[in-house]
């Protein structure tokens, strides 16, 4: 299937980064939010991304312009019928997310391929709001979507060959690395990561070392580029506590969050986009 205009449905760090990516590999793409405002901050941080990078000799002005006018910000569902492939990009919350489809599976042609960006929630239950479940794959990027090379394709139960070899395909052309996963909880990269996050927090509530000390144990002693409670600030630990509790009531108590997680969440500490968490941001 020749796919040529992208939807993305959600103009947040995640939404936004995977707008810029597809924009930056020549599709047109529609970004959309629930309201105008929040589509058009989306955009205007794709702008400000791309002009850092004019400004350090990354990129040429002229590609930057072409980047951002291949991008539309938009407020309405209805605005994204003629897209080839819709990408997801919401909170983190089933029922969102099933809402969203359940409407887009009216709007769009039924040619158009569905994907979610969920990174912990199951393909399969999702796709079960449309009438298109061979037509829906996941498509969870990393963070930030415009550098990170990784791209989970996940394949739900009744996706198509054919589905999985386009996702597959535009990963590529968007310059990412496409693994297969199979639609298990938290797929490979959270059921590995989170687990990981979560221990850290659990050491440093216990007092076996500092935030300082347990992030420079990790990045010395097994080459993390970032420390597991850094990049716990860089996630979200809001998000990290939503992926947690979906894996905990998937596959059971060892997924349990750390209750210092659960507070610091509850007290609005929420990592880097609050400007505090486990550090402080400037």
């Amino acid at each position: 299937m020749d796919i040529t205009k992208i939807a993305v449905i959600g103009a947040g760090t995640m939404g936004g980064g995977i707008a810029q990516t597809a924009a930056q590999s020549g599709y047109s793409v529609i970004l959309e939010d629930m309201k105008e405002e929040y589509a058009r901050v989306g955009f205007d941080k794709i702008r400000e991304r791309l002009a850092k990078r004019v400004s350090e000799g990354k990129l040429k002005n002229t590609e930057k312009n072409k980047i951002l006018s291949n991008i539309i910000p938009v407020a309405d569902l209805e605005d994204c019928g003629e897209a080839d492939l819709i990408i997801e990009a919401v909170t983190e919350e089933e029922n969102i997310k099933k809402e969203i489809f359940k409407k887009l599976d009216v709007i769009c042609g039924k040619n158009t391929l569905f994907a979610t960006n969920t990174s912990s929630i199951s393909i399969t239950r999702i796709a079960s709001s449309t009438k298109r479940s061979d037509r829906f794959a996941g498509m969870h990027f990393m963070n930030p979507p415009y550098i990170m090379k990784l791209i989970e394709v996940i394949r739900g139960l009744r996706t198509s060959d054919e589905t999985v070899s386009t996702i597959r395909t535009i990963s590529e052309k968007m310059g990412k690395i496409p693994v297969l996963v199979n639609d298990l909880p938290g797929f490979v990269s959270n059921r590995v990561l989170m687990p990981m996050i979560n221990e850290a927090i659990f050491c440093l509530q216990d007092g076996i070392a500092s935030k300082e000390g347990i992030d420079s144990i990790m990045k010395l002693g097994a080459h993390q580029p970032m420390g597991p409670l850094e990049l716990a600030d860089f996630i979200g630990l809001d998000t990290c506590l939503e992926i947690l509790d979906i894996l905990r009531a998937e596959l059971g108590e060892k997924f349990k969050p750390c209750p210092l997680l659960k507070i610091m969440v509850s007290a609005g500490k929420l990592g880097r986009k609050r400007g505090e968490g486990f550090y402080e941001y400037r």
